[in-house]
């Protein structure tokens, strides 16, 4: 059987559906040529990221597909409902990046404390005949302890994120749209585990009341923001806000006018519309700190992801699961 990881797959990963007597490929296909390479090279499964998508056209074009699968936690990218409907199985890693997530967003949030972002890019060049105006000029930084993070979405990685928070000294706010655990465990080594409260909230209450507000939510259906005019209206003067998870979950206009009017202090994007190509007034604005598209790539993570991703292949053919 043939495996095409279009977008990669890592080391691990492809070597464990090896031993498993599968042939992957790692060619990257452009989307233009995905179906006639499926359909010419026989191929059984389709691993993705974000970069290649499979919708209903693909789909229909291939029916020797038998799984579609996508090294990551959203699988927007993938006409899923359809392709079961037609007995293609689909399935994504949502135990594996996490981490790697939530080690982002705190750092992030450091650097937008701190002024790290503006300060590193500007010390090679400036530096060594301004230093007392840089000095100055990011001399008035803030510590987190204290602060409220707002977590919308309270899923694996924003307990993992709260972990994090927790640890840092901050308050922590959870919002979700699903029942979902009012606390989170700590490990301290040497002390073993314990249970911390973490208060569930409205929505409303988390936007007032939050100084960062980091976003962990799918693509919403019916293509809305999640923080959209409406929501800005409430939020807390001076918040710091996060999106790790998909590219228009906050509106990018508004986000804009709010920054220019100092409503928010600062964003931290690492996910845009239209990505690969974002728009250039958000790269450029001097209040967004932006990455692009990081939050799983970390070595662990994608290690993590290859071998999530060989397991569930094995489940699949084996008939064990139906995803």
């Amino acid at each position: 059987m043939k495996i095409l990881a279009n977008d990669g797959i890592d080391k691990l990963g492809q070597q464990a559906l090896e031993q498993a007597g599968y042939l992957v490929l790692t060619t990257k296909v452009p989307q233009e040529g995905l179906i006639d390479y499926i359909n010419h090279e026989g191929i059984s499964g389709l691993l993705v990221r974000s970069a290649t998508t499979a919708r209903k056209d693909l789909i229909d074009a291939c029916p020797g597909l038998k799984f579609i699968g996508r090294g990551g936690v959203g699988i927007d990218n993938i006409d899923a409902d359809y392709a079961r409907e037609k007995g293609i199985a689909v399935f994504n890693t949502p135990a594996s990046s996490g981490q790697s997530v939530a080690e982002l967003v705190i750092s992030l949030m450091f650097a937008a404390a701190r002024g790290i972002y503006d300060a590193g890019g500007l010390m090679p060049s400036k530096g060594a005949v301004e230093f007392d105006s840089l000095k100055k000029k990011y001399g008035r930084g803030t510590e987190l302890r204290g602060k409220t993070l707002g977590i919308v979405g309270f899923g694996r990685i924003g307990q993992t994120l709260a972990r994090y928070a927790l640890g840092s000294g901050m308050k922590v706010l959870v919002f979700d749209s699903f029942e979902v655990k009012h606390s989170v465990e700590l490990q301290i080594e040497g002390y073993g585990t314990i249970e911390v409260p973490v208060p569930v909230v409205s929505f409303n209450e988390l936007l007032s009341s939050s100084d960062y507000i980091s976003l962990h939510v799918p693509k919403q259906p019916n293509g809305n923001s999640v923080i959209g005019k409406n929501e800005f209206k409430h939020l807390k003067k001076g918040v710091v806000l996060i999106n790790t998870s998909r590219g228009g979950v906050i509106d990018e206009a508004e986000l804009i006018r709010h920054l220019d009017e100092g409503i928010v202090s600062c964003a931290c994007l690492d996910v845009f519309i239209n990505e690969p190509h974002p728009s250039d007034s958000l790269l450029k604005h001097p209040k967004i700190i932006a990455t692009p598209h990081i939050g799983a790539a970390t070595l662990e993570a994608q290690e993590r992801i290859g071998l999530e991703i060989a397991s569930s292949v094995a489940d699949i053919m084996k008939n064990r699961v139906t995803f």
